[in-house]
């Protein structure tokens, strides 16, 4: 049946369904609430947006808002030990990121580099004169370059330079603050210790 088979003789407003009047009303036996179940019984009430069960739509809607993953610094990491063994620097000579992407030990420049102090198998330690500049130097890695003789050279990240840090100089290091720490809110402290008592 379509809508403009509906006459005016069927009226606009459609007769309710009454139910509980037998079986030959139409609407006998269950009453059009199935068989069985919570939606059967008297007293249900479904949530508005329960969906049967199913995953409901608005945690299937991605999630989107700020988020501080973009900002994060990435490195390339590079050992000594790798460094070392490579022919290009057996003799020591000037580490910095672009001689390294010419030996093949970093990809490109699309990163900081970060040397790490980490030997491989066979190698006792440093015995050439390395120049490293780079973005981060491990404390390891800078110890075992300047024992060798070497210059260390960190020129931080952007977020570094943004932030007014330059790691050669301790001072301007920014140190996390002891989060964990139980903070003192003013509550019941430490009674101060009473006063001794004047010698007569």
């Amino acid at each position: 049946m379509m809508i403009h088979d509906i006459t005016a003789l069927a009226g606009p407003n459609k007769k309710r369904k009454r139910v509980g009047r037998g079986e030959g009303s139409g609407h006998g036996k269950q009453s059009g609430r199935g068989q069985k179940g919570a939606s059967s019984r008297s007293g249900y009430t479904a949530k508005r947006s329960f969906e049967g069960g199913q995953m409901p739509y608005f945690r299937r809607l991605p999630k989107f808002g700020f988020t501080n993953a973009q900002f994060k610094v990435k490195f390339w990491t590079v050992n000594v030990g790798d460094i070392i063994a490579h022919p290009s620097f057996k003799s020591g000579g000037e580490v910095n990121r672009d001689s390294l992407i010419a030996a093949g030990l970093v990809r490109d420049g699309s990163r900081d580099l970060k040397v790490l102090g980490s030997l491989g198998k066979g190698q006792s330690g440093l015995k050439v004169k390395l120049s490293v500049t780079a973005s981060r130097v491990s404390a390891s890695a800078r110890k075992m370059i300047e024992d060798a003789g070497g210059k260390v050279h960190e020129i931080g990240t952007r977020r570094d330079k943004v932030r007014g840090v330059d790691p050669n100089v301790p001072e301007t290091k920014v140190k996390p603050k002891n989060l964990t720490k139980k903070l003192n809110r003013g509550g019941k402290g430490k009674k101060p210790a009473p006063a001794p008592a004047p010698a007569e």
